[in-house]
C-alpha cells in the first residue's frame, strides 16, 4: 500500500466520520447523558462494528448485498427500524438531567452494556456502511500484494479515527450539558432524537445502485 493512498484514505475517512451520522450522534448524546467515561462503551461498540463491516467487505458480504435485493432490504429495514426506535425513545425521554438526577448507581452500571450494544447495532444493521466500504476500500488496496493484511491496516486506521472523533463529540456533549439548564439539555436530546429519525427515514428510502 502506497503512502499517498494511505494519506488519502485517512483524509477521506476523517471527513466521512466527522460528518454527523448515527454513531456520532449517539456519542454526543451519551456524553451529554452519562459523561465521557460511560460513553466510552458506545464508542467501543461502534469501533467493533467498524471491524465487522470491514471484515465483511473483505470476505465479500458487501458484494452480496449489492447483488441481492432480498438481503439488502432485510438489513435496510432492520437498521431503519432500530434507528427510528432510538429516535423515538430520545424524543419521549424526560431529559438527560432529570434522568441523571434520578438514576441510581446500580442502574448506571447496568446500562453500560446497553450503551455499547446500541452503537454496535446501529452501525452493523446499516447496509449503506457495507456498500460504502465495498466501493470505497478497494480503491486503496494494492491487488498485487496480499489483500487481507491491507484490509486489516485500513480497519485499524478507520477504527482509530472513528474512536477519536466520537470521543471529541462525547467530550463536547459532556461539557455542553454543564452550561445548559434542564430545558436546554432536554432540547439537545430532542434534536438528536429527531436527527436519528431523519436518518432512519433516509435509510428507509435508500436503494441499491443498479447493477
Amino acid at each position: 500500500m502506497h503512502a499517498a493512498a494511505l494519506f488519502a484514505f485517512i483524509a477521506v475517512s476523517f471527513i466521512g466520520i466527522a460528518t454527523p451520522g448515527p454513531t456520532v450522534l449517539l456519542a454526543l448524546t451519551n456524553g451529554s447523558r452519562y459523561g465521557v467515561r460511560r460513553a466510552l462503551a458506545g464508542m467501543i461498540g461502534a469501533v467493533l462494528s467498524d471491524f465487522v463491516l470491514i471484515g465483511a467487505v473483505a470476505i465479500g458480504l458487501g458484494a452480496l448485498l449489492a447483488a441481492s435485493e432480498f438481503w439488502f432490504s432485510a438489513l435496510k429495514w432492520a437498521g431503519a427500524a432500530y434507528l427510528a426506535f432510538l429516535g423515538i425513545m430520545m424524543l419521549r425521554s424526560k431529559g438527560m438531567i432529570d434522568g441523571m438526577l434520578k438514576a441510581s448507581a446500580e442502574q448506571a452500571r447496568g446500562t453500560t452494556l446497553a450503551i455499547g450494544l446500541k452503537s454496535f447495532m446501529v452501525a452493523v444493521t446499516n447496509p449503506k456502511g457495507y456498500l460504502l466500504f465495498s466501493a470505497f476500500l478497494p480503491q486503496f488496496i494494492d491487488p498485487a500484494t496480499p489483500q487481507l493484511p491491507q484490509y486489516a491496516i485500513l480497519a485499524l486506521i478507520f477504527a482509530s479515527l472513528d474512536f477519536s472523533i466520537m470521543l471529541g463529540y462525547a467530550i463536547f456533549g459532556s461539557q455542553a450539558v454543564r452550561f445548559l439548564k434542564a430545558e436546554g439539555a432536554k432540547c439537545l436530546e430532542r434534536v438528536c432524537g429527531g436527527a436519528l429519525l431523519a436518518l432512519a427515514g433516509s435509510l428507509a428510502f435508500y436503494r441499491r445502485a443498479a447493477s
